[in-house]
């Protein structure tokens, strides 16, 4: 059975009931005015950056950026980080740094809680700040980014490879951008670097992702960017199905694991609330062997279900409604998968919240969410 539409996904989603998206032939309001706000006040810190780190979602590299500010983004020295690059298909990321690279664009993958990972990014813009031809004694680097791809994450983890380099953090000062000659402000930063002094400001920016379809909204839902609130888990799952089954995602599953999708015996009852809050990021505590044994039994059970729901089926995926029976029928296969016992709405919520928390801790398998483009890069 080949399911090989890219297509799929768009018309598929387009066609679960509108999902609710369009509800009154309106766009839905995916960020609140201040964000509208945000965005105009970020073109006016840009002006002060003498580089800038623009952090991108490696599983969606197109989708989590914001094509308005793109101009004036490239007009500076600037660096695409795909950031979460574990998450993300290793082979599909070197298409993308490819195709960045041939759009004469720098882009690299990092991993932003991972210090070797930081420090290489800090090395490349050290280089690429210090052959450029300056007269400012102090360089200032601006990190940005559309909600939740780790720009906190890198900041915090720049903030503490700073402290080491220089122990004593002084004030940094630039002129400010405004009406007066000569009128300098304290600006928050951390010192990586001297001669030139290069800082990184403390406070990020942050972008609002466009969104120019509601295929490119579910994807940012689906990757955290948006709230889950604003689009409801049980759509984000919906979405997150229809990806799956257009890409086959099941049959791959019982290639690469066949063995363990055949029987699976549970060893650790009773501990999977627990257990699935230590998938949840920037949690310190290392879960015991039993709970480790225990996940992947979950997740083995979770792709047993799909693969089944999706071998046994008997109608054809790629149509729109035949993709809605088809994606109910995982939902019930799902909630047995998981053991969560019936509650009607409630149960639904409960299975989607623990399907998308396997998928965004990168249980389910490492994706990228966006195509490469055959060509016409980005601007």
């Amino acid at each position: 059975m080949g399911l090989g539409s890219k297509g799929l996904v768009k018309k598929g989603m387009m066609g679960l009931g509108e999902m609710g998206f369009n509800t009154g032939g309106g766009a839905i309001n995916w960020f609140p005015g201040h964000m509208a706000a945000a965005t105009r006040a970020i073109r006016d810190r840009l002006k002060l950056a003498d580089f800038v780190i623009e952090v991108r979602d490696a599983r969606i590299p197109l989708s989590s950026a914001n094509q308005d500010l793109q101009p004036q983004l490239r007009a500076k020295r600037s660096l695409i980080v795909l950031n979460k690059k574990d998450l993300a298909n290793t082979n599909i990321m070197q298409k993308w740094t490819r195709f960045f690279e041939s759009s004469k664009q720098d882009c690299l993958p990092i991993n932003a809680h991972s210090r070797s990972s930081v420090s290489k990014l800090l090395e490349l813009v050290e280089y690429k700040l210090k052959e450029a031809i300056s007269r400012e004694p102090t360089l200032l680097v601006m990190v940005v980014g559309v909600p939740n791809v780790g720009k906190s994450a890198l900041i915090n983890n720049i903030h503490r490879i700073a402290s080491s380099r220089f122990p004593v953090q002084g004030k940094m000062k630039r002129a400010t951008v405004g009406p007066l000659p000569g009128v300098t402000q304290d600006i928050a930063g951390f010192k990586i670097a001297h001669q030139p002094s290069i800082y990184v400001l403390d406070t990020p920016g942050v972008l609002v992702p466009s969104i120019p379809d509601i295929e490119t909204g579910l994807k940012l839902a689906l990757a955290g960017s948006i709230k889950d609130s604003v689009v409801g888990e049980d759509r984000i799952a919906q979405y997150l199905l229809a990806v799956l089954n257009s890409r086959g995602t099941p049959f791959h599953w019982k290639n690469s694991n066949n063995r363990r999708m055949e029987g699976i015996q549970y060893e650790a009852e009773g501990k999977f609330d627990y257990s699935l809050k230590n998938l949840q990021p920037n949690r310190r505590k290392v879960p015991n062997k039993s709970d480790v044994l225990y996940i992947e039994d979950m997740v083995t059970e979770v792709q047993r279900a799909l693969y089944s729901t999706l071998s046994e089926f008997n109608g054809n995926p790629e149509d729109e409604s035949d993709l809605e029976i088809l994606i109910e029928q995982q939902f019930e296969a799902l909630q047995t998968a998981l053991k969560i016992p019936n509650k009607g709405s409630e149960a639904r919520l409960m299975v989607s919240k623990k399907f998308l928390t396997l998928f965004r801790s990168g249980k389910l398998g490492t994706f990228i969410l966006d195509d490469v483009p055959d060509d016409n890069p980005p601007s």
